[in-house]
């Protein structure tokens, strides 16, 4: 599953952004964090943590997204 960034919980902070390897991860224009689920791996075959969880300063930011399956490497 791809992660997503809750919205609500997100404080625009931007320490997600450049530990992303996929480039996954973007600003909207409110200075706020997206994800776009179609770049997500979840960091499998870079990290043995999805990056964005790992340096995020809120808990429950950077979440699952139920929407999406599982990636899986080619």
């Amino acid at each position: 599953m791809a992660y997503k960034i809750v919205k609500d919980n997100c404080t625009g902070c931007s320490a997600c952004e450049p530990e992303c390897p996929n480039q996954a991860i973007s600003e909207t224009k409110d200075g706020l964090f997206t994800i776009d689920p179609a770049k997500c791996t979840e960091c499998i075959g870079f990290y043995d943590e999805p990056q964005c969880v790992a340096v995020c300063p809120i808990d429950d930011t950077c979440v699952i997204d139920e929407n999406y399956p599982r990636y899986q490497a080619a």
